[in-house]
């Protein structure tokens, strides 16, 4: 009996990762969430300074600092994959700047997106010297979150606050060229 035990313990470990995936492809539909289909990019400041500036000139960028752990920050992650969909024609790209601990993204943020399904890019930032890259984002920027910084080649602007969807298209709306 003690070695039945062990051998479906071993078992378990051993096979648990496939049982799992095949339940997450199942259940979550893991297969339609594009970047989880690798590990999630970790960025230090650095790396998220690319995100940063203007890459294609003809688009406007959506960058939302949040957080699994902050409620405002994930009661406003719908509009932010509603405006991704809504404008995806329009050139405009959503990136989802996760601040949630390096430690928790196996056990808390990986369970998140595909429970929810974000659509939009995320990306980790894991860069423990706030006090350096808080105000290179935005000089005003006190480092609450959720914050977003809505930017084209043109111009930019810096909220730090939370949106409803209706505010967030109006502030989008500013920086598309008609």
């Amino acid at each position: 009996m003690k070695h039945l035990f062990l051998i479906l313990t071993f078992s378990f470990f051993a096979f648990g990762n496939q049982y799992i995936s095949i339940f997450n492809s199942n259940q979550n539909k893991i297969t339609d969430i594009p970047y989880l289909k690798q590990d999630l990019k970790i960025v230090d400041f650095d790396g998220l300074e690319q995100y940063l500036a203007a890459k294609d000139k003809s688009k406007t960028y959506v960058i939302n600092f949040w957080a699994t752990w902050c409620a405002p920050c994930v009661k406003e992650l719908p509009y932010f994959e509603q405006l991704n969909t809504m404008y995806a024609d329009k050139k405009v790209e959503v990136i989802l700047v996760s601040l949630d601990f390096p430690k928790q993204i196996e056990t808390r943020l990986k369970p998140f997106l595909i429970k929810n399904k974000l659509q939009s890019e995320v990306i980790v930032l894991n860069d423990v010297d706030a006090n350096t890259w808080i105000p290179k984002v935005d000089k005003n920027w006190s480092g609450a979150i959720p914050a977003t910084l809505i930017y084209n080649s043109d111009k930019s602007a810096f909220f730090e606050k939370s949106f409803d969807y209706k505010t967030l298209e109006t502030e989008l709306k500013q920086f598309l060229k008609q």
